[in-house]
């Protein structure tokens, strides 16, 4: 699915990002990471409707968002947040997974801290991806009841994840949906060129978190559970892949889409006119990213229904 037209907002945003990251002092920061990595926030102010639980794990920590009316609903979304492999989690990812919550009509969300390099390089956030997930099934959950969604780099490690399960003979999520994933870390893309000027997040500069990276560390690139574009998707289960047409990363959702349903996955993809890296990060705010949650909720529900996709 190719969205036609850019709204007026989405344009306004895209425009200021663009005006933020190439021209001002701070572009550096926010391309690299570095602002973001450093940020400082207070505590996430938890809506009255959710409880909102601390779960330690051995390296890492989770956060659990249910609705205090239904605790224990049928279903449990694991997400895992985008940075680069680079940023912990923000308190923008509490506000996803209320989105999550309110567009699958109740499902409890778990956003697992997981390990960031440079201090902790591949394969840490899989590690602790497969973790989170071994703590879904340990509440008594199977796997057909567990969705994986994650953005950027989350979107590539949800991929990976579910790579992990199936070679290792796990119980599979029902569903992956990603958010601009980052499925290839070598930049090979066409995209990575032909968008090179027009990314408003990433563009105009080869010393951005796309290219240098130390998730990898000493391990090869091309490893299909740091770059899931390079692995075997057979068997997976269907996925929705959302990605904006300006992104340097828009080659990364389109190729793994293309290998992902030349090996029979049913993979719903769906590109958005002018949309930049992540415009879901708009929340309900402009047009494009209020559709895009609504297309999240609607894949949910197919999901769970078992409906064709």
């Amino acid at each position: 699915m190719m969205e036609k037209e850019t709204s007026i907002q989405g344009r306004v945003i895209a425009d200021l990002i663009s005006h933020l990251t190439n021209d001002l002092a701070i572009g550096k920061k926010i391309k690299t990471g570095e602002l973001r990595k450093r940020l400082k926030e207070p505590a996430w102010m938890v809506p009255d409707c959710f409880n909102m639980t601390d779960i330690d794990m051995q390296d890492f920590s989770m956060k659990l968002l249910s609705l205090k009316e239904n605790p224990n609903p049928d279903y449990m979304i694991l997400q895992l947040h985008g940075g680069g492999y680079i940023s912990p989690v923000r308190n923008a990812y509490y506000v996803f997974a209320g989105l999550y919550n309110e567009v699958s009509r109740g499902c409890s969300v778990l956003t697992p801290d997981y390990r960031v390099a440079p201090e902790h390089p591949y394969p840490a956030a899989l590690v602790d991806a497969l973790a989170s997930y071994q703590w879904i099934l340990d509440q008594g959950y199977y796997g057909e009841q567990i969705i994986v969604a994650g953005d950027s780099a989350g979107g590539g490690l949800a991929m990976a994840l579910c790579m992990y399960l199936r070679d290792h003979g796990m119980p599979l999520p029902r569903g992956l949906v990603a958010m601009s994933p980052w499925t290839d870390q070598t930049a090979g893309g066409e995209s990575y060129e032909t968008n090179f000027e027009k990314d408003p997040l990433f563009g105009n500069t080869r010393e951005s978190m796309i290219y240098l990276n130390d998730y990898a560390g000493d391990h090869d690139k091309m490893d299909s559970y740091i770059s899931p574009l390079f692995g075997d998707f057979r068997n997976f289960p269907p996925m929705l892949i959302q990605v904006g047409s300006l992104e340097m990363l828009l080659s990364d959702s389109t190729m793994t889409a293309a290998k992902a349903r030349q090996q029979g996955v049913k993979v719903r993809l769906s590109v958005y006119e002018g949309m930049f890296h992540v415009f879901q990060m708009a929340y309900l705010n402009i047009p494009e990213s209020k559709k895009a949650w609504a297309e999240v909720g609607k894949f949910i529900d197919v999901l769970r229904s078992d409906r064709r996709l």
